[in-house]
């Protein structure tokens, strides 16, 4: 595994994803906290930490990571386009795939690297459902599947943790 950007990743988390005051407000006027945090915050945090730049299109988030996140314990969700879903599929089994999980007020976060090859199994178990999908004279836009939690604690290597908002060192 490459060198990781741990320290520059858990300030950009300090700085834009864990925005106390902000929650704070959000519970006061009783407005959902939790989703207050976009797919890209953490993807620019995925590519800090591995300073692995973003790809255009459908592909992977990043240049050699797909990037997920999810309350915790919540499954990791893949979504697949109908004219790029095959590829994309092929590139998630060699891409490495990082996943974040979070608590509501996104004080605990955990980030898990899992190789691509070790979910080619999973991966291609979804590929007569894909090809079925996009078939027929109607063929849906998009396929969706997702990857439970606990098969992610199971395969995971914790890289990053954060607990009650500080970064746990390892």
């Amino acid at each position: 595994m490459q060198q990781l950007n741990i320290k520059d990743a858990y300030q950009y988390y300090s700085k834009h994803i864990n925005r106390t005051e902000r929650f704070q407000l959000l519970e006061e006027h009783q407005l959902p906290v939790a989703g207050s945090v976009p797919s890209i915050d953490w993807e620019l945090f995925g590519s800090i930490l591995t300073g692995s730049k973003g790809t255009p299109g459908y592909g992977a988030d990043l240049e050699n990571y797909e990037v997920k996140s999810a309350t915790e314990g919540s499954s990791f969700e893949y979504q697949y386009h109908l004219n790029t879903g095959t590829s994309k599929l092929d590139e998630d089994m060699r891409v490495d795939h990082i996943f974040i999980s979070y608590s509501k007020d996104y004080k605990h976060v955990t980030v898990r690297l899992v190789k691509g090859k070790d979910l080619a199994t999973e991966f291609e178990s979804w590929r007569a459902g894909l090809l079925e999908n996009y078939s027929g004279e109607a063929p849906r836009q998009r396929y969706r599947k997702s990857i439970a939690f606990g098969l992610i604690q199971e395969l995971g290597q914790i890289i990053v943790q954060i607990e009650d908002g500080v970064l746990i060192e390892r």
